[in-house]
């Protein structure tokens, strides 16, 4: 198991509860495929350097989670076929993690 770091950009025209159905979606495929959700990082709107789909502002969640590999193909399976999420990035942060640590 490693540790994985997935930024999403969603619209900014969702409200609370949508982001929030979206968000929990994702971190169920992460618990549902053997993973331990580490940090839901909430950044918030902010201001975008470059036009996405013709908006200037995005809606920044980073999560943080402990996960086997295979995992993190089933979660960009899902952040892609999720309507109104704009942009993401999957980078993996460190070595194998102790079963200890997981727990």
């Amino acid at each position: 198991m490693r540790k994985f770091e997935t930024l999403l950009l969603l619209s900014p025209e969702f409200a609370a509860e949508e982001r929030q159905t979206i968000l929990d979606n994702l971190t169920g495929v992460i618990t549902r495929e053997g993973g331990v959700v580490d940090l839901v990082d909430d950044w918030g709107l902010r201001d975008l350097a470059y036009p996405v789909k013709k908006k200037t502002r995005g809606y920044y969640v980073r999560l943080e989670y402990t996960a086997p590999g295979q995992l993190v193909a089933e979660l960009e399976r899902n952040i892609r076929i999720t309507d109104g999420i704009y942009k993401f990035v999957t980078v993996r942060l460190g070595e194998e993690a102790e079963a200890e640590e997981v727990a």
